[in-house]
């Protein structure tokens, strides 16, 4: 394998890779030579995603808000690799409600996928995590603004940031380095559910292209090139800190 890829001869782990950002990170990673598990809660999905990333990639199906589901995640990896060089923890998501309007289910179930199964994942993932492996936490934009309707994602994604921070601070004896990415309006298949149809999908689509600077949405490629660039050796004086791929949209 060339000493020119980037993530050679590394293996790593994206939860929720099936479809839009996380998929588009594990073909990057399998393009720059890791080996990538991933995670998805649907075997038909797993599998079709799996067909596409071809003999450098294996999925497990999991669901990241379980704990057993968890253990015997990294269980079969522990069996089957023996180490982790990187974790991804991009499962995630929420729906959105205004204040006067959130349930308390509203704010367990975002809470739950977020931030208690980024938590978790992390900590069970501890024992495979070589010396010197990077986490890449999932935040958001969302995060650092204040975008009516989203106070319970806003403020999950923002626990997120703040995890990187902290988890540099307890890993930094194993040289680990945890950092957070933040990216912008991207067009996905989640971006694309929010809308009850096809014309009003398209209609959140292009009002979101209003609000970033470059005028577009980004794509899961471009946000798979910036996960590659903290994921390997390119990064290594970078921990704590938070990469916005937006296109400028939290930034002006």
């Amino acid at each position: 394998m060339s000493n020119n890829l980037k993530l050679a001869g590394k293996v790593a782990l994206i939860t929720g890779g099936t479809s839009g950002i996380g998929l588009g990170a594990a073909r990057r990673f399998v393009a720059e030579g890791a080996f990538v598990f991933i995670t998805g809660r649907r075997q038909a999905e797993l599998d079709a995603a799996v067909q596409q990333l071809g003999s450098n990639a294996r999925g497990i199906r999991s669901d990241v808000t379980s704990q057993a589901d968890l253990d015997q995640l990294f269980a079969t990896i522990q069996a089957e690799k023996g180490q982790l060089d990187v974790l991804f923890t991009n499962a995630g998501g929420g729906e959105f409600a205004p204040l006067g309007g959130i349930t308390e289910a509203h704010f367990d179930n975002t809470f739950n996928l977020n931030v208690k199964a980024t938590l978790f994942t992390v900590q069970k993932a501890l024992p495979l995590l070589r010396d010197g492996a990077s986490i890449i936490l999932m935040s958001s934009t969302a995060g650092s603004r204040g975008d009516a309707n989203f106070s319970v994602y806003g403020a999950s994604k923002a626990a997120v940031r703040s995890f990187a921070r902290t988890w540099t601070s307890d890993l930094k004896h194993r040289k680990i380095r945890v950092n957070a990415i933040s990216p912008g309006p991207t067009d996905t298949p989640g971006l694309s559910g929010l809308g009850a149809d096809e014309a009003e999908a398209e209609q959140i689509k292009n009002y979101l292209a209003t609000t970033v600077p470059l005028g577009r949405l980004g794509t899961p490629d471009e946000i798979g090139k910036a996960l590659v660039f903290l994921a390997s050796d390119d990064s290594s004086f970078i921990t704590g800190t938070e990469l916005f791929v937006d296109g400028g949209a939290a930034q002006v």
